[in-house]
């Protein structure tokens, strides 16, 4: 199942043409940031947008709003807007080489 998601995530970031970090571990043999993954979608959820999210995708204003900020060096011309939720979950599973810095993650 998890060999399944990691397929899919990658091909989902593959098919819009982003670079996004899709690990399985990080480097060092760290496990993927998981946590942060969930307190991502905890956050969605609590704000009543994880449907919304699944649906259509966040908007990088809305990240914004809610203290998301662009990792330093990090080049996000590329990424979507609004960002597909596949995505934003393997950015929050990517630890520190994430495109983004998330405040619920530090």
């Amino acid at each position: 199942m998890k060999s399944k998601l990691l397929v899919g995530a990658a091909f989902a970031v593959a098919t819009i043409g982003v670079a996004i970090p899709v690990v399985d571990a990080a480097p060092g043999g760290d496990r993927p940031d998981v946590a942060c993954m969930q307190a991502g979608m905890d956050v969605l959820k609590d704000a009543g947008l994880f449907a919304a999210v699944a649906r259509d995708g966040l908007p990088i204003e809305t990240a914004v709003a809610v203290g998301v900020t662009v990792r330093d060096g990090a080049d996000i011309s590329g990424v979507p807007d609004p960002i597909p939720l596949n995505v934003v979950l393997a950015d929050h599973r990517a630890g520190d080489n994430s495109l983004f810095v998330y405040p619920w993650c530090e």
